[in-house]
C-alpha cells in the first residue's frame, strides 16, 4: 500500500522541531522510528501532511543514571536497550520488554520514546513504565515538563503531549536494594504484538515482605492499565505462592480485554492471570538474588 502524499524535513535542532510543529500544527506528525507511524500511513489511518524526522536532532540517544534517575533519551533504539549492560544488570524488567518488541531489524530503528508516544495499548513499553513509576519529559515552546507515567496515557493512541510538544526522554527512579522486576507477553508468534503482558516491579523490606510494588497490563484495554488493587494488596505481604495467586486474581479483574482474531475476552483475563503470578514470581527471585 502506498500512502498519501506528504512533505518531509529532517530538522538539527529541537528548536526547529518545535517551531515547524507550531507551523503546521495537528498536519504534522512526529517521525522516530517509524514502525508505527509509517504502516499506519500505508493503510491510510494517519495521512499527515508533512513528516518531522527527529532522527537528526543531537543528544537524544542516550542510557545513563543520574540525579537518582534512569535517563532514557527518546531516540535509543530498542536494540540498545536490550543490548545495555547497565539495563541487563540493574533494571532487567527494561531488558525483558526491549527483548520482545517485533524482530531484531525493526529493534535496531524503533525507538522507545516512539514507542511511548504512539500510546497504542499493545505497544510493551507502556505497562513497564507503569510498573517502575517512571517519569515523560516533555520539550515544546515553554521549555520542559514532566509527567507521571499514570497520567501519560489518555485513551488508545492518546497521550497527554500536546500538538507542540515532543516527548525527549524517559525517567526511570533508579531501584532500591533488593529490587526486581520481569515483563511476561503471550504472542501468537514471535514479534507479534501481545494477547496479553504483564509487568512487575517490586522492592522487599529487610523481613523478605513486599514494600513496594507496580504492575502493568499490555494490551487488554484501551491504554495500558495500572493493577492498582493488585499492587494494593501485595503491600506488606509476604510474597508467597498463595498472596500472589491472591494479586493475579486482582490483576485479572482489573483487565478490560475484547474479544478478537487473538481469542476471546475471558482467554485473555486468564492468561493475565498466569502472567501476573509469573512476572511476580520472577520480580520476587530478582529481588531476593539483589
Amino acid at each position: 500500500m502506498i500512502p498519501a502524499s506528504f512533505d518531509y524535513v529532517a530538522p538539527k535542532t529541537i528548536g526547529k522541531a518545535i517551531a515547524l510543529l507550531q507551523q503546521h500544527g495537528a498536519k504534522a506528525k512526529v517521525l522516530a522510528g517509524g514502525h508505527s507511524l509509517l504502516p499506519a500511513m500505508k493503510l491510510r489511518l494517519a495521512s499527515p501532511k508533512i513528516l518531522i524526522d527527529i532522527n537528526r536532532l543531537p543528544n537524544l540517544d542516550y542510557i545513563k543514571e543520574s540525579g537518582g534517575w534512569l535517563r532514557i533519551g527518546a531516540l535509543t533504539r530498542e536494540s540498545a536497550l536490550d543490548e545495555s549492560d547497565l539495563i541487563k544488570s540493574k533494571y532487567p524488567i527494561i531488558a525483558d520488554t526491549a527483548r520482545v518488541i517485533a524482530d531484531p531489524l525493526v529493534r535496531n530503528m524503533a525507538t522507545v520514546g516512539g514507542n511511548l508516544a504512539h500510546g497504542d495499548p499493545a505497544n510493551d513499553h507502556p505497562a513497564t513504565m507503569l510498573a517502575l513509576g517512571a517519569e515523560i519529559v516533555a520539550t515544546g515552546p515553554k521549555g520542559k515538563r514532566t509527567i507521571p507515567i499514570e497520567s501519560f496515557f489518555i485513551d488508545a493512541f492518546q497521550t497527554a503531549l500536546k500538538s507542540q510538544e515532543i516527548l525527549t526522554e524517559i525517567r526511570v527512579p533508579m531501584p532500591k536494594p533488593r529490587s526486581g522486576g520481569a515483563y511476561m507477553k503471550l504472542e501468537r508468534k514471535v514479534g507479534d504484538f501481545a494477547i496479553a503482558g504483564v509487568a512487575a516491579q517490586l522492592t522487599l523490606d529487610d523481613a523478605g515482605n513486599i514494600k513496594t510494588v507496580g504492575i502493568g497490563l499490555t494490551n487488554v484495554g484501551l491504554t495500558a492499565i495500572k493493577a492498582e488493587k493488585a499492587e494494593a494488596f501485595l503491600r506488606g505481604k509476604t510474597p508467597d505462592d498463595a498472596t500472589l495467586k491472591q494479586a493475579s486474581e486482582l490483576a485479572a479483574a482489573a483487565s478490560q480485554p475484547q474479544s478478537d482474531l487473538r481469542g476471546p475476552e475471558e482467554y485473555k483475563r486468564a492468561m493475565v492471570r498466569v502472567l501476573t503470578f509469573r512476572a511476580l514470581k520472577r520480580a520476587v527471585e530478582r529481588a531476593q538474588a539483589g
